[in-house]
């Protein structure tokens, strides 16, 4: 789906304050912490990170995490990795648990 740059920026904006909240509720044992504009950084116990951050030359969201690197874009309904289609959230939701030790659903 095109978007001007602006378009762009506040979905992906809109998204990334979504996580934000969506962690801090889920009890996920990390600091969650906006790191600048479109950057948001979980942090755990064990010293491992999670960093997601809107990409606009691509008009993706990166997400870079102990098991590896993903890009989603906006399809118009989801944000889907450009990989296997996986949606956002259902994503990190595998990868905070993953990083935390317990199980956290983002939803």
């Amino acid at each position: 789906m095109a978007m001007t740059p602006s378009e762009f920026e506040k979905l992906a904006d809109a998204m990334i304050e979504r996580i934000a909240r969506l962690v801090e509720e889920s009890g996920a044992e990390c600091d969650c912490e906006p790191k600048g504009s479109g950057v948001l950084e979980l942090e755990f116990a064990n010293g491992s990170r999670i960093i997601v951050n809107r990409h606009s030359a691509a008009q993706e969201i990166w997400v870079a995490a102990k098991s590896g690197g993903f890009h989603f874009r906006f399809d118009g309904s989801v944000w889907a990795d450009t990989r296997d289609r996986r949606e956002l959230l259902a994503v990190l939701s595998e990868l905070v648990t993953q990083q935390s030790g317990s199980t956290v659903a983002l939803r």
